[in-house]
């Protein structure tokens, strides 16, 4: 009798790549199975995603190499857009005045909201009531808050802020209508505006502080100074470096208080960087239009705020441990 020897140990002696053909291939239907309604219900976002973030990226990045209206055919300048931006003597000015328009909100902005925060926290009573009226400014519409602010930046003696000062001797003041003090009056209300959301932030992260940690302070002597620096700041340190860049990467992109305040002046004393691209699109200092050199703008503006974000979390990266 003959023996199909094919058959002897059945499947065992399916070797060779027709055997790997066949695990991949009941790989990929067993994982199909599974993720496929997870494909199907993250496709609409994968999709809208790519629609408002990625295409808009890769646009600016094609834009930025073309000469264009938008509505005629874009023509290819190559890295013209580019030398056009860093030849225009408007670049090193607006450079400097987000620079400092970031030194000053990190000198006086930044340690508010944690020392309202620590404030707040220390409180027994009507904490959520302070906590609630600290986020109140952030709910208000720019709009409003600067027709608000204007009032309060009226350079003549009938100001709020200068009617105050005059009543110390101090003052009048030109908020707004001066290179020296501009920045200084955006900062101000922009802090105004902003502080409330970190001071929650910081708020819900000193929740997380052990009680046993301050009653040993205590114990050990030390006073409200003392608890924040060995107890608080310690354990708030990643949520303070996360805040840091935050404002850092904010800061450098402020457009709405010189934008809606002053328009860049007096004298572009607070032309910033992202005012200077919009000037280059819709404006009229620059004549507006130039959309190639917007692009170009927001693009080198992009990869310098993304390069020094990977160096600061590379900087940083032990200090949160």
């Amino acid at each position: 009798m003959a023996v199909d020897i094919s058959r002897v140990g059945g499947p065992a002696l399916v070797r060779g790549p027709a055997r790997r053909r066949t695990s991949f291939v009941s790989l990929v239907a067993g994982w199909w199975r599974g993720s496929a309604a997870t494909l199907v219900f993250l496709l609409p976002m994968l999709l809208v995603f790519g629609l408002f973030s990625w295409w808009p990226i890769a646009r600016t990045v094609v834009m930025s190499l073309q000469e264009t209206n938008l509505v005629g055919p874009a023509e290819w300048v190559g890295l013209d857009n580019f030398r056009t931006v860093l030849s225009d003597p408007l670049l090193p000015l607006a450079l400097r005045n987000t620079a400092v328009f970031a030194a000053i909100a990190f000198v006086f902005g930044y340690p508010i909201p944690l020392v309202m925060a620590v404030v707040f926290s220390s409180l027994r009573k009507l904490r959520g009531l302070y906590a609630c009226l600290a986020y109140l400014p952030v709910v208000v519409p720019p709009a409003v808050a600067v027709l608000l602010w204007k009032t309060f930046y009226d350079a003549g003696s009938g100001g709020v802020f200068n009617t105050v000062l005059g009543w110390v001797g101090l003052g009048p003041v030109p908020w707004l209508e001066s290179a020296d003090w501009v920045l200084p009056s955006l900062v101000m209300e922009a802090t105004w505006a902003a502080a409330g959301g970190t001071v929650i932030i910081y708020l819900a992260a000193l929740t997380t502080v052990p009680q046993e940690l301050y009653d040993a302070a205590s114990a050990d002597g030390a006073g409200v100074l003392g608890k924040v620096w060995h107890v608080t700041l310690p354990h708030l340190r990643p949520v303070l470096l996360i805040t840091l860049i935050l404002q850092i990467i904010g800061t450098a992109q402020v457009f709405l208080e010189p934008y809606l305040f002053t328009g860049g002046g007096p004298s572009h004393a607070s032309l910033t960087l992202l005012l200077l691209i919009y000037e280059y699109a819709f404006g009229s200092t620059t004549g507006g239009g130039d959309y190639g050199s917007a692009t170009a703008l927001s693009l080198m503006m992009a990869v310098g705020l993304a390069l020094l974000s990977w160096l600061y979390f590379r900087l940083t990266r032990g200090w949160s441990d």
